[in-house]
Order: C-alpha cells, then sequence, then structure tokens
C-alpha cells in the first residue's frame, strides 16, 4: 500500500518532550535558507507523532513552489483539511496555498481555495489576506479584468482592503483607472503609506512625470525611501526630462535626502541623464561614487554599461574604451555601447568583428549601430555586406530600423533610386522613419521628384512631424521652387504645425546651461552675442565671406539659400561661445537636439582654427569633433 509523504514516520527525531516544535522549527529554518528539498524530505521522513506543528506547513508550501511540485502543494491542503486548518482557520497555511497556486499558474484552484471559505465565520483580516493573494496572482499573470472582479467581490463582501491589495491593483490598471485607486486610497488614508506611494509613482511615471513627482511631492520627507527617490527619478530620466533627473538627484544628495543613500538603481537611471545632457562633471562624481561606495560595481553589467554609455556619449571614447577592457565580463549591451557611437565607420567595424570573434552574436540593436556608423561614414560596401549577413550568418530577420539604415546609407551615397527600390523590395510596410531618411538623402542632393514622392508617403504616415514639412521646404529652396516653399510652409500653417525648436546643452562646474536659438535668457548674454559677431567677423575675413557668416538662410537642422531675411544665432554657436568666454582651454562639449546645420558647421571648423581650440558637438545623429579648421566627420553627415 502507498505511504502518504506526509503522515509516514520514522524515528529521525525522538528523544525529547519539545522534538515537534524542534522539528517544525528545523523545517521553517530550512526553508528559509533555501535548502527546500532537505524541507520536504524532513516533511516526509520525520517524527510527525503528534502531527507536524501548523507552522511547518506554510513553509513546506513554500518550498513546493520553489522546487515547482504541486502535487506537493496539492498533499500538503489535503493534510490542512484533515487537521481542520482549512478553509479558514489557519491564516498562515492560506496565504501560502493561494501564494502558491498563484505562483504556479494554477489560479482555478486559488478561485476554488478562496470559493470553499465561509464568508460570515471567517476573520476580516484572514479573509483580506485570501483576496489579496489571489489578486496578486491574477495580477501576475497579467489578467488585469480578474483582478478587479475579485476586488468587487471583496468589497461588496465587506471585507476591508489594504496596501496590498492597492499594490497588487495598481500596476495590474489600466492608466485611465489609477487616478481612481488613488482617490479611493486617499479617502481611506493609505495614499500617504511609502508602499503605496512608491507605487504610484512608478506606475505614474510611465506615461507623466508630472504625476509622479506630485505623488513623490505629497509625500512627508521622512516617508520618502531608496525607492521612493529612484521610482521618482526613473519617472524623469525615461521621460526625456534629464536636468529634472539631476536636479531630483542633487537634492537627494542633500538635505531633501534625509540621508538615504543611492544604489545601483539610482545611478543608472542619473548615468542615463547625464549621458542624454552630457552633463560630464556630475557623470564624473557620479563614477567617483562608485569607486568609493560600490567597490564591486564592475560585476553589474548594468551599471557598468551605463558608465560606458555616458563616457561614449560624452565623447570620452577612450574612458568608454577603458572600462570597457576592465569589465570581468561583457554583454552585448556592453559592445553596442561602442559601436557606432561616434559615426566612425572603421571603428564600429572593427569592434564588431571583434565581438563575433569572442563568440557574442550580435542582435538586432548592434546591427542598427553598426550600418548606422557605415552610413555616417560613407562605408557602403561594407554596410551592405553586412545587411546581407543579417540572415545567412547571424541568422537575424531584418526590421523596418534595418531598413531605415540602409535607406539612409545609399540615400547619402546618392544611389536614390537604389535606395527606392530598395523600399519597394520590403516584407513589411515602410514607415515614416524609412521615408523620411529617402527625404533626408533628396535634400542633400537636392533631388525634388523622388523628394516629393517620399514627402507625400512621410506627411501621411506622420502628418504632425513638422521636421518633414521643413525639409521639403528646404528641398525646393535650394532648387529655387519658391512656389513650393509656399505650398508647404501653406500647409504647416493649416495644420498648426511648428518647427521643433533648435537648443544646445554645455556644461560648466556642474552646471548645465541650455541655449536656445536667438536666446537672450542667460546673464552673460550680451558678451555671448558680442563674441559670436566677433567670431562671425573673423570667419568672414578668412574664408572670403564663404562660410559660417549665415550670410544666406539657415533653419535649424538644415541650411539652405534664399533671398529672404536673415534668423539670428543658432544654439550651437550660443554655446560655444559661452564655453570660450568661461574656459581658458580645453575642449568644450556641446550636446544639440537637431543635425547642425551647414552654415553653423563651416563656422565651428573655422573658428576652431582661428582660436586654437577643439569643439565637440554631439548633434541628433552623430558626434563633430572641430579641430585645427577641420571636422572628423571629413564633411559627411
Amino acid at each position: 500500500m502507498a505511504t502518504d509523504p506526509f503522515t509516514s514516520t520514522t524515528t529521525a527525531f525522538v528523544g525529547d518532550a519539545n522534538s515537534t516544535e524542534s522539528w517544525s522549527v528545523r523545517v521553517r529554518t530550512l526553508t528559509r535558507l533555501g535548502r527546500h528539498r532537505e524541507a520536504l524530505s524532513l516533511l516526509r521522513d520525520g517524527d510527525p507523532s503528534p502531527p507536524p506543528h501548523a507552522l511547518a506547513l506554510p513553509a513546506a508550501v513554500i518550498s513546493c513552489t520553489a522546487l515547482s511540485l504541486p502535487s506537493g502543494v496539492a498533499q500538503i491542503q489535503a493534510l490542512g483539511y484533515k487537521r481542520g486548518l482549512l478553509p479558514s482557520s489557519d491564516t498562515y497555511l492560506l496565504s501560502a496555498l493561494l501564494s502558491s497556486y498563484s505562483r504556479l499558474g494554477l489560479l482555478p484552484r486559488a478561485h476554488q481555495l478562496l470559493d470553499e471559505m465561509p464568508l460570515a465565520s471567517t476573520p476580516p483580516t484572514t479573509l483580506r489576506t485570501a483576496f489579496n493573494s489571489v489578486i496578486s496572482g491574477c495580477a501576475m499573470h497579467a489578467l488585469p479584468a480578474a483582478c478587479f472582479l475579485l476586488f468587487r467581490r471583496m468589497r461588496s463582501a465587506g471585507v476591508p482592503f489594504d496596501a496590498v491589495t492597492l499594490m497588487a491593483l495598481v500596476p495590474a490598471a489600466p492608466q485611465s483607472v489609477v487616478p481612481q485607486l488613488h482617490t479611493l486610497a486617499g479617502k481611506v488614508g493609505l495614499a500617504a503609506e511609502t508602499t503605496v506611494a512608491n507605487c504610484l509613482i512608478s506606475v505614474y511615471g510611465r506615461r507623466s512625470a508630472a504625476l509622479a513627482r506630485q505623488v513623490f511631492y505629497e509625500m512627508p520627507m521622512a516617508s520618502r525611501d531608496l525607492v521612493s527617490w529612484n521610482a521618482v527619478l526613473s519617472a524623469h530620466a525615461q521621460n526625456g526630462l534629464a536636468v529634472d533627473a539631476l536636479d531630483l538627484y542633487s537634492r537627494m544628495r542633500g538635505h531633501d535626502g534625509n540621508g538615504v543613500e543611492p544604489d545601483a538603481v539610482t545611478l543608472v537611471g542619473v548615468l542615463s541623464s547625464c549621458a542624454h545632457l552630457g552633463a560630464h562633471s556630475v557623470g564624473l562624481g557620479v563614477e567617483q561614487y562608485m569607486q568609493e561606495r560600490l567597490p564591486g560595481f564592475r560585476t553589474n553589467l548594468q551599471l557598468c554599461n551605463s558608465l560606458i554609455n555616458f563616457h561614449a556619449r560624452c565623447g570620452s571614447l577612450p574612458r568608454a574604451q577603458q572600462l570597457f577592457d576592465e569589465m570581468p565580463r561583457k554583454s552585448i549591451v556592453s559592445w553596442t555601447a561602442l559601436i557606432g557611437m561616434h559615426g566612425h565607420g572603421d571603428v564600429a567595424v572593427n569592434l564588431f568583428q571583434m565581438m563575433v570573434s569572442e563568440g557574442i552574436r550580435p542582435d538586432n540593436v548592434a546591427m542598427v549601430g553598426l550600418l548606422s556608423a557605415c552610413s555616417h561614414s560613407g562605408l557602403y560596401d561594407e554596410g551592405r555586406k553586412y545587411f546581407s549577413a543579417m540572415e545567412i550568418s547571424y541568422q537575424l530577420r531584418p526590421t523596418v530600423e534595418h531598413y531605415t539604415c540602409m535607406v539612409d546609407l545609399l540615400g547619402r551615397a546618392g544611389r536614390l533610386k537604389e535606395a527606392r527600390e530598395l523600399i519597394s523590395s520590403m516584407p513589411m510596410p515602410a514607415d515614416g522613419a524609412v521615408w523620411g531618411a529617402l527625404l533626408g538623402a533628396c535634400k542633400i542632393h537636392k533631388n525634388v521628384e523622388i523628394g516629393e514622392e517620399a514627402f507625400e508617403h512621410v506627411i501621411k504616415l506622420e502628418p504632425s512631424n513638422a521636421g518633414y514639412y521643413v525639409l521639403m521646404a528646404n528641398i525646393y529652396t535650394d532648387t529655387g521652387q519658391l512656389e513650393g516653399v509656399v505650398r508647404v510652409r501653406a500647409m504647416m500653417r493649416e495644420r498648426g504645425l511648428k518647427k521643433e525648436p533648435g537648443c544646445s546643452y554645455v556644461e560648466h562646474k556642474g552646471r548645465v546651461h541650455l541655449f536656445m536659438a536667438d536666446d537672450h535668457s542667460h546673464p552673460q548674454s550680451n558678451k555671448i552675442y558680442e563674441l559670436v559677431i566677433k567670431l562671425e567677423h573673423m570667419v568672414k575675413e578668412k574664408t572670403g565671406g564663404t562660410a559660417g557668416t549665415e550670410g544666406h538662410r539657415v533653419v535649424e537642422g538644415h541650411s539652405q539659400k534664399a533671398p529672404v531675411p536673415l534668423i539670428g544665432f543658432h544654439s550651437e554657436k550660443l554655446a560655444v561661445a559661452f564655453g570660450m568666454l568661461n574656459t581658458d582651454g580645453g575642449e568644450i562639449v556641446v550636446i544639440k537636439n537637431l543635425r547642425i546645420c551647414g552654415d553653423c558647421h563651416s563656422f565651428l571648423k573655422t573658428v576652431s582654427a582661428i582660436a586654437n581650440r577643439a569643439f565637440l558637438v554631439r548633434d541628433a545623429s552623430r558626434f563633430h569633433r572641430f579641430e585645427g579648421g577641420a571636422c572628423s566627420c571629413k564633411d559627411y553627415w
């Protein structure tokens, strides 16, 4: 006859009056230490005469769950019924069983156990624990409708909810429902609880940093823990609000932080914001903190990759390479952080080959970086070779992002018809980025016919993207078709579109300074404009009036000639002038949100020779290093 594994007896732990207590304590200790097989073996082979202490059974359920043994959980449940601990008298066992069934994906069993509980005679706290366990299980398996069905049932039965209930519901809720849960939490005094507030900050932060910040500021300062700060920092970093993220980090490190120390999660978000803004000194401060307070940071892949990405995006490629070389273990993300970062195709190709030779298989993101670097360096043959090798050599099916890179590569090389044919052969519909790449190439090569076709497609796909209208207007301007310019501008007016304003960032003494085109808000604006005008005169004298003095119309992100009034000073000129005024030497690093225009490109080349200064400009597509009258892009961008 088969023996019940949970009631069989041996002489293993017989000998003192407290043998049952010692036996049960040992089961729980083994479970807590993660020695699950030993815990179950003890439960199976120990001496449960008298039967095991009730607290041993929840521990055994946890061990069965960790080992994915649903049959073991079912046997413990049967034992619980046999001893009268279920369906409702033992809260710990009930909670363990419900959580176990939920984690193992056996939600019908969890629902059945919940349904068997007598509502009238079960203590409210036990009922709440039971409902919370099943709601959490449904949330874990992405079943929001089931979560809220249970919640309605819970409330109609008069079962009080708590912070645990809300922490399961809020992440599972549709965005439109989250404010309602927030209001409900406020009415019962739970919104101010740290765990609930942290959960709300995280969920709001996915779509609105402002809402996340509002919840954060409503928390008592003493209640803000590390999770609170990390959640609000991430909300700003992920929504592109890098300046605000760094301001929050500064406050966290100051009095407002109330002694909370950043961890790896904090620093990943801060380094991301530093990389976005080019906030080099702030990032260096983070790196110093890591070296002093997190000596084992090199074993944290995500943190190391963030640091490499920070240095690479701030133009410190040698330091990024050094950190990369020092990593005890490298991931595909580590390699991708370097490949193509500076737009140097030959460097990207060499890194890619090294990566493959070390047995790391490229992924789609690495291939995008490689193809983009080939495009920006004019490496037509190499780009074609690696695009063709994606499926053959690396079993990667090209996505629309890879086709965008190839259209850009062909277009920059002047192969516009070939680029058009590639779009026609795509196995998926071309999106706005693909047609936009072709339109940008038509701007470079002044091709109206293909440009008009690309423009017609792209404004159907992205009708509110003003940049494409500006590109088409510039093509018409470059080719002297002013009627076309008028038409495009009329379209923009009818649709209420305005071009994204150009802005540039430059860091000085730990503070990021933002400049817009024609910006007079900076305290040093008078001196900045005086220097720009002086430099323009010097450039005009040096080049005979052929470069960099805005003697033709320039639109941020593009340039073209036309007999129309000049617009003012572009943001990168103001940023560079600020840097020159406030530093005696060294490289000036500028981060720009749009593609640098031809006028500013020529201007900075000439000024780098006149002033004997180096300027590193990261625009929307690549790095440009201006030194000695030349640019690292070799005028191919």
